[in-house]
């Protein structure tokens, strides 16, 4: 899996390349700042833990989104 990808990596232009760097680096951001609502006990925006949280999952849920579609943008070719 890992050749595969590094073959259709070369084989992309450049613009594509950083297009798909992108697309992972937006990836992680998503995670990581859901990630941190959810464990941060003094949000400095006033939401209850119960909305705290879903905005953590939801934001948790949209990186896996993003993922599944770089994902599927990567192995198209």
């Amino acid at each position: 899996m890992l050749k595969k990808f590094k073959d259709n990596f070369k084989k992309k232009s450049l613009n594509e390349r950083f297009l798909l760097f992108i697309r992972g680096l937006f990836f992680l951001f998503y995670l990581t700042f859901g990630i941190i609502i959810i464990l941060w006990k003094n949000f400095p925006y006033p939401l209850t833990t119960t909305y705290r949280v879903l905005l953590g999952v939801l934001l948790i849920v949209y990186a896996f989104f993003r993922f599944f579609r770089f994902y599927k943008f990567n192995s198209e070719e």
